[in-house]
């Protein structure tokens, strides 16, 4: 395949390394003048970033992440754990993973002088970042079929190490050379935090492959993106308790992957391993300020070669499941919860005689009870929907009476402005068990600690949640009719909030990673009630 490439000379950063008093050998100088290589040229090329920009996104938080680590490690040795256990960790939870950049990052420009240390090891992570992507986008790519995407990505390897200078080796090294040497596990003793953090980032980047294999349909595929991210998110809640605790391994994390691509899963491996090492060199005191560049140096041609610490593909294995996956983050697959068994046959109706024995013919009436009939038989034209029957008029096992929905007092404005409930239609006041439950999944929702955060960053969203509960405030107030109507309103303000919230991806796929909210969301009421609430413009703020 022809190959166009763009190339930079980094000799400028070569100079400022010997400008910095850290003297390296004439054959360290001239290393550290090689250039950068771009994407081998191809058609699947960003097709991750179209189909998966969520994902996408995220990587380039996680470049910043690691800049901004080796950065302060480097320029700050003495300053307080909490400069990157809080400050530095807060800005990138809080605020940089919740709204990613979307284009990737300079690094250079984030980590100044640490580039000028070691431009070698940057861009050995650079060249190894550009194959993680690429894989990404073979695997993402709908139009290849499987044997298509296995030929690109031996082609994407060949590419891979034609640059020796800058690849990792494709032997695994034993942990003796993250783990063994004098300075190793200083940054993680030291920063456990920001280490389970930077495992939580490659725990995502390989276990992103094994969704992109294993979906069956491009549906699929999707869903298992958004889960493995929503994973990812749930790893940062009451950090590091639920970090990975060792070192992710592509095996264990990413079986099918590791399986089918060895040499890429071995590769990639060897990046995080490196990624540890250049943290220990430069967090531990032990290594002085004068001998972090040799030592950096001397870590990178080791993980290059196939000759030192290494082991088999057996051993590599083995090593990945004695330390055990629930030790690393846990699987990416596996733990959405399944659907509830439903109840009713697919097309069933209740209206027009059907399960229930409502009656919509009535369009303009108000939802109120005619004299002697019972609840299953009410006409319910206000509110274009039938509430269940009590258990023994209905023809669903599993459907126990619900409580008539409380009429809205005369005249109460809440979203339509003027408009009885019988004219409101749809907007009309949710039943009494669909307010319960509405109620409870906007509560569990705004539990969870990235979906609150998702809404702290959206305007608008956070104007919706201030809104609705000022006003479940008021509502405690006031003549028990008036209260009634608002606390309806307030239930449906509510729902509203809940289908705006669903309109982000990474926030339904979170739903999904929490049994309790899966099963409040799946609830065939919560979804009707959200399929009517997405057919019509959201409801403004009621006025009470």
């Amino acid at each position: 395949m022809t190959m166009k490439i763009r190339a930079r000379a980094v000799t400028g950063a070569a100079m400022l390394v010997l400008g910095t008093g850290l003297a390296a050998e004439p054959a360290q100088a001239q290393w550290a003048r090689q250039h950068e290589q771009f994407y081998m040229p191809a058609s699947h090329n960003w097709v991750f970033r179209r189909n998966f920009p969520a994902a996408d996104r995220l990587f380039n938080a996680f470049d910043y992440g690691h800049a901004i680590l080796y950065e302060k490690l480097y320029t700050r040795p003495g300053a307080p754990a909490s400069e990157l256990e809080e400050r530095e960790y807060d800005f990138v939870t809080r605020h940089l993973l919740v709204s990613p950049p979307r284009m990737p990052l300079e690094e250079a420009a984030i980590e100044q002088e640490y580039v000028k240390l070691a431009p070698e090891a940057k861009l050995m992570f650079e060249w190894a970042h550009i194959l993680h992507r690429q894989i990404y986008d073979v695997l993402g790519d709908d139009r290849l079929s499987q044997a298509q995407k296995d030929a690109e990505i031996a082609d994407l390897l060949s590419y891979y190490k034609s640059r020796p200078d800058l690849a990792f080796s494709s032997v695994p090294k034993n942990m003796e050379l993250m783990e063994g040497q004098y300075y190793s596990t200083a940054f993680r003793e030291g920063w456990p935090k920001f280490n389970g953090l930077i495992w939580g980032y490659h725990w995502l980047q390989v276990g992103l492959y094994e969704p992109l294999l294993t979906g069956k349909t491009p549906e699929e595929r999707q869903t298992g993106v958004l889960a493995t991210v929503a994973r990812f998110r749930q790893m940062l809640e009451n950090a590091p308790e639920n970090m990975p605790r060792m070192m992710p391994m592509t095996p264990a994390i990413a079986p099918v992957f590791a399986a089918r691509y060895p040499e890429a899963a071995i590769i990639f491996d060897n990046l995080h391993g490196m990624h540890d090492v250049i943290s220990d060199i430069l967090a531990s005191p032990q290594v002085p300020r004068n001998r972090k560049r040799e030592e950096i140096l001397r870590a990178a041609e080791r993980y290059r070669d196939a000759t030192s610490f290494v082991m088999t593909e057996a051993e590599w294995r083995e090593m990945a499941a004695m330390m055990g996956v629930q030790n690393m983050g846990g699987p990416v697959s596996g733990f959405l919860a399944g659907f509830p068994t439903p109840t009713v046959e697919r097309g069933a109706v209740m209206a027009h005689g059907g399960p229930g024995g409502t009656d919509h013919a009535g369009h303009a009436q108000p939802a109120t009870p005619q004299p002697g009939a019972t609840a299953g038989a009410q006409d319910h034209a206000a509110m274009g929907h039938a509430q269940p029957a009590p258990a023994g008029q209905t023809g669903h096992a599993g459907h126990g009476a619900a409580p008539a929905a409380p009429t809205p007092a005369a005249g109460t404005d809440h979203g339509a402005h003027g408009q009885t409930g019988a004219d409101r239609g749809l907007q009309a006041a949710p039943t009494a068990a669909e307010a319960a439950r509405g109620r409870e999944l906007h509560d569990r929702m705004m539990a969870d600690p990235v979906i609150r955060a998702r809404v702290h960053a959206d305007p608008e969203l956070h104007r919706l949640m201030e809104s609705l509960h000022g006003g479940a405030s008021a509502g405690e107030h006031g003549e028990h009719g008036a209260a009634d109507a608002t606390a309806a309103a307030d239930s449906a303000q509510a729902m509203d909030f809940v289908v705006r919230l669903l309109s982000d991806p990474e926030v339904e796929a979170r739903i999904h990673t929490d049994p309790r909210l899966h099963e409040l969301w799946s609830d065939p009421e919560v979804q009707r009630r959200l399929k009517e609430l997405r057919a019509r413009p959201a409801a403004a703020p009621h006025q009470h």
